[in-house]
């Protein structure tokens, strides 16, 4: 009886030490993690490092999780190595070899949500338009993660992309397309009106023409389907970016007409707005992609000096709100407006609308007193890697 108390005392005291060092290895784990995901991929909206550590049954240390960065990870199995902490390596570099060659994708409905995880619950962070071009990095089940056009990366629902191989997503780029140049459209079964209805369309989709009927033309959805546009609805996409001959007047006449359309977080499309995504989407509808955020904007063009007033602002710059820099505290952006002159700014704040910075104008908004900075976009199309024409962007073209 005393040897197998002993043998048990002895087996709890080893199970007790090695859970004790398990324990204290993930402690490190997580803090190595930390500093190396701070130094590699510090914004999850532009890079992705998401290490984790797994005991297996053997109570061996097993590296999941996924990045984008090779770098990254090279790095954070050298820390491990050299902290002493022994792990086998399941970490995925992305895209995930699991997709095969299924890496490129389309948008395939006229506006998805996209969200900072793969579940409906979580919080919104960009939208995509229907022929939007992706790359995909990884798929966790019905839900892809995608980049979008300005490189944001995100979770979108599986039933919203259509994945592609190269060689299709090539077919895509080469084929003659349409774009959507009204507000709302329906797309249809026949080239009907009392056709059956396949799917709506929003101003800025882009579909592939097959052919013509009438007033209708007929195209291939991103998802395969055949369907039916009327030609009022609609310009050939590539005569269209021709005729993008972007200018302050060119802005403003697109701003407004987002005048009045609702505010959504997330949202990138004339549906609905939040203030970044109507920035954007008003200067890619006369045919550059902007950042996302109001943040990430707000470190792409050139700086224009506000700091004794607002006489150097032009038309078309953007002017970004938030807290300054102060001792102890970094710069912090929430906001972003257009200069529509004279004063005055478009933005989406619960709705698109126009305020003025001047005290004295009834349009005046305090949001004024958060102007923290602004940035011309003009003269640095395809100047900034943050400011690019369509034209120009590879994904396109």
């Amino acid at each position: 009886m005393k040897r197998i108390l002993l043998l048990t005392a002895s087996f709890v005291f080893i199970c007790g030490s090695l859970f004790s060092q398990v324990k204290a290895d993930i402690a490190r784990f997580e803090g190595i993690a930390k500093g190396v995901k701070s130094q590699f991929a510090p914004d999850r909206r532009a890079k992705v490092f998401e290490a984790k550590l797994e005991v297996a049954k053997d109570s061996s240390l097993v590296l999941k999780g996924s990045t984008t960065e090779k770098d990254a990870k090279d790095e954070l199995l050298k820390q491990l190595a050299s902290g002493g902490i022994t792990v086998t390596d399941k970490m995925v570099l992305l895209p995930d070899p699991q997709l095969g060659d299924k890496t490129y994708g389309l948008t395939a409905q006229s506006v998805i949500n996209f969200r900072y995880d793969p579940d409906y619950s979580e919080e919104s962070a960009t939208q995509t338009i229907l022929g939007m071009p992706l790359r995909i990095l990884e798929k966790s089940g019905g839900w892809y993660r995608c980049i979008t056009p300005e490189g944001y990366i995100a979770w979108v629902s599986g039933s919203s992309v259509q994945p592609m191989n190269e060689k299709e997503y090539n077919e895509w780029k080469s084929s003659p397309k349409l774009i959507i140049t009204t507000h709302y459209t329906l797309f249809r079964e026949e080239p009907s009106e009392k056709s059956t209805v396949v799917m709506d369309g929003v101003w800025g989709n882009v579909v592939v023409k097959s052919g013509e009927s009438g007033n209708w033309y007929k195209v291939a959805l991103p998802n395969g389907k055949s369907a039916y546009l009327l030609k009022s609805c609609a310009a050939d996409f590539n005569k269209w970016l021709d005729s993008r001959n972007i200018t302050p007047e060119s802005l403003v006449a697109t701003a407004k007409q987002f005048l009045g359309f609702p505010y959504m977080w997330g949202g990138t499309s004339i549906k609905a707005v939040d203030c970044s995504g109507f920035t954007k989407s008003v200067y890619f509808l006369n045919g550059v992609i902007l950042e996302r955020d109001a943040s990430q904007q707000a470190l792409t063009g050139e700086h224009v000096d506000i700091s004794a007033g607002y006489g150097n602002l032009k038309v078309g710059d953007l002017l970004f709100f938030g807290t300054k820099a102060s001792e102890g505290k970094r710069e912090r952006i929430t906001h972003v407006g257009m200069y529509i002159g004279n004063g005055r700014f478009i933005h989406s704040a619960g709705y698109v609308h126009i305020n003025s910075l001047n005290t004295s104008d009834p349009d005046y908004n305090d949001v004024e007193k958060r102007l923290v900075r602004a940035r011309r976009v003009l003269t640095k199309i395809d100047g900034d890697e943050g400011i690019v024409s369509i034209k120009k962007h590879p994904w396109y073209f």
